[in-house]
């Protein structure tokens, strides 16, 4: 049996970062190797926050609680310039970085009970 909005929020791991998780709101996380438009299933939760105050902690992860998201699009960060300078050696190196990032939709967080 599953029960909806009774969470206000989950810290999830999204490819090797943690992220706070709210429904209903988009959030640009690392490249997922997806198509566009397709839903995905978010089950590594750390921990979940309920209406009443309630925060459940899991040990690794909770396996009751699963994230429901859909993949709105593919895109790249904003540029990052990475700048060494060796002084008296004459040695400079300019380089740029651009980080590819997927743009994610939390459509609901939900519990089921075992």
């Amino acid at each position: 049996m599953e029960m909806q909005n009774q969470i206000n929020y989950v810290i999830v791991e999204i490819s090797g970062r943690q992220f706070w998780v709210e429904p209903l709101r988009w959030y640009d996380v690392n490249r997922i190797p997806t198509q566009v438009g397709k839903e995905i299933i978010l089950n590594r939760v750390l921990l979940a926050s309920e209406n009443s105050g309630y925060v459940k902690i899991g040990i690794p992860y909770l396996d009751t609680v699963k994230v429901k998201a859909k993949i709105l699009k593919h895109l790249r960060g904003p540029k990052t310039i990475i700048y060494k300078m060796q002084p008296k050696k004459k040695t400079r190196k300019k380089q740029g970085h651009r980080q590819d990032l997927t743009r994610i939709l939390i459509d609901s967080i939900n519990v089921t009970k075992n």
